[in-house]
């Protein structure tokens, strides 16, 4: 049984994304690949967790296996600018496999976009800093207020 194969052509795609696209589109553009692997492969998972001795090394190749390509394609993204730089390539692999569900109505594709979107987003992100100096303002005008 060569269920290698499958999930090498799945890591192997990350190199032509990169080759075709933006860091942070070709990011996009696997871990939607991935999401659809994962959704072939359902059984999967129950096989990996049966005890069956031919299923026995494959969660520690499909680490080893995955990880690195994310690792490459996040920090790819990174040093564009286009992503934060302190996600782990582990959790987002994680996070894919956990929204992986039978799409209804696009549900899976909705869910990925808000990951995507999620790392997009930076600590200290002029969404945060404004917030944080409206918040200083609004004290500022209540110390005001209650001082005289």
């Amino acid at each position: 049984m060569n269920i290698r194969h499958p999930h090498d052509a799945c890591a192997e795609a990350a190199r032509a994304f990169s080759a075709q696209e933006e860091p942070v589109e070709a990011l996009s553009r696997w871990l939607r690949h991935f999401a659809r692997f994962l959704a072939a492969k359902r059984g999967l998972k129950t096989a990996l967790h049966s005890g069956d001795p031919a299923y026995e090394g494959l969660p520690e190749y499909f680490q080893q296996r995955f990880v690195p390509v994310v690792a490459e394609l996040l920090d790819a993204a990174a040093a564009s600018g286009g992503i934060r730089s302190d996600v782990a390539p582990y959790d987002v692999l994680r996070a894919v496999a956990v929204i992986v569900a039978p799409d209804d109505d696009g549900y899976t594709q909705r869910l990925l976009t808000l990951l995507i979107d999620g790392l997009r987003h930076r600590g200290g992100s002029r969404i945060v800093r404004v917030t944080l100096m409206r918040v200083a303002r609004v004290g500022a005008w209540h110390r005001s207020i209650w001082s005289g």
